[in-house]
């Protein structure tokens, strides 16, 4: 079985002043991947937007939890 790539492709013509676009897509859910379904639940709609928070979130806890370790180390008294 073959999947369909998805992709745009635009043609302009010169005599009419009409433009033409066309769109090829998955057309089915069967037809996609697992990662291609879990990331477009993950990344998209309010789910996604929560997900992006708690990220940025985790990510700057982290950072800091770091940046204050490492800080502690390197100033300590001797």
């Amino acid at each position: 079985m073959q999947t369909q790539q998805s992709g745009v492709q635009y043609s302009r013509w010169d005599d009419s002043g009409q433009d033409e676009v066309h769109v090829a897509a998955v057309s089915s859910p069967e037809e996609a991947s697992s990662w291609e379904r879990i990331s477009r639940k993950l990344c998209s709609g309010k789910l996604g937007v929560t997900m992006k928070v708690l990220g940025a979130v985790a990510l700057f806890w982290a950072v800091f939890i770091l940046g204050y370790v490492t800080g502690y180390y390197v100033h300590k008294c001797k």
